[in-house]
C-alpha cells in the first residue's frame, strides 16, 4: 500500500500518494475557499504540489478499505434494509435514482467545478442515529490534476477530502481523507484508520453524480453524497 502525502507550498489542500516505482507526477492544486458559495474569477494565492506516485487505487489503498470497497453490496443491502424495517421507505422512492445500488451509467466520472452536495445516512449504527438522515446541501468542488482529479468540501467543521482515480467507466474510486475545525493540512491517506475516507463515485442521471461509501467509520453504514452542478 502506498501513502498518499502532500508536498507543502503556502498551505496544504489534498492528500497525495507516495509509492517506490512510478515516477511521481507533480500538479498544482487550489486551496479550499471560505464556505460562501461564490463565483471563483481568479486563481488561488496558494498552491500545493500534489505527486502522484501510482493511478492504480489497488496500490493506494488500505486493506481495510479494499475490503469496504469489496463488500460495497452488503453495505447497501444491510441500510436499505433497515430503511425499509424502520417504515422510511418514502424516503428512499423520495430521491429516485439516488439510492439505487445497481445504477451506474457510463462516464462516470464529474467534470472539474463547483458543486452542489448533499449527505445521506442510510442505516443506523449504533443507537443514537436514524437510519435515514438527510442534511442540508454544502458546497463541494472537483478539480482537474491532470491523471487523477481532486474532490473536497469547501468550509465547514469536517471536510472531506481525496482523490478519484478511475476505475472503468461507469465508477471512480475515491481515497481521501477528514480535516476537522480549522486545520490547514489534511493528515496522509493511510496513516489514521479513523481519518481514511474510501468510497466511489458513480453517474445515476443527467448531470447527477453519488459518491458511496461503504461501512463508513461512525453512524451509519452507508453515506450518500449526490452531487450536482453548482454553475
Amino acid at each position: 500500500m502506498k501513502r498518499l502525502s502532500l508536498g507543502l507550498c503556502g498551505c496544504a489542500l489534498l492528500a497525495g500518494c507516495g509509492g517506490k516505482a512510478d515516477k511521481p507526477v507533480e500538479v498544482a492544486v487550489a486551496p479550499p475557499a471560505p464556505a460562501t458559495i461564490v463565483p471563483v474569477t481568479t486563481p488561488p494565492p496558494f498552491p500545493v504540489t500534489l505527486k502522484v506516485a501510482s493511478m492504480d487505487w489497488h496500490q493506494v489503498a488500505t486493506d481495510k478499505d479494499r475490503e469496504r470497497l469489496r463488500t460495497w453490496r452488503n453495505a447497501w443491502i444491510s441500510a436499505l434494509g433497515k430503511i425499509k424495517a424502520a417504515g422510511r421507505g418514502a424516503d428512499l422512492t423520495g430521491q429516485g435514482v439516488l439510492f439505487d445500488p445497481d445504477r451506474a451509467l457510463s462516464n462516470a466520472s464529474p467534470p472539474p467545478g463547483r458543486y452542489r452536495c448533499r449527505v445521506f445516512k442510510l442505516g443506523a449504527n449504533g443507537t443514537a442515529m436514524r437510519d435515514f438522515t438527510a442534511y442540508p446541501p454544502y458546497e463541494c468542488r472537483i478539480n482537474d490534476e491532470g491523471e487523477v482529479s481532486s474532490l473536497y468540501k469547501v468550509g465547514g467543521s469536517q471536510r472531506p477530502i481525496g482523490l478519484l482515480f478511475p476505475d472503468g467507466g461507469a465508477r471512480v474510486v475515491f481515497l481521501g481523507t477528514m480535516m476537522f475545525g480549522d486545520e490547514k493540512k489534511p493528515m496522509d491517506y493511510g496513516r489514521d484508520d479513523g481519518r481514511d475516507m474510501a468510497g466511489y463515485i458513480e453517474r445515476v442521471g443527467d448531470k447527477r453524480w453519488r459518491l458511496v461509501l461503504p461501512w463508513p467509520k461512525f453512524e451509519s453504514i452507508v453515506d450518500v453524497v449526490e452531487l450536482v452542478p453548482a454553475d
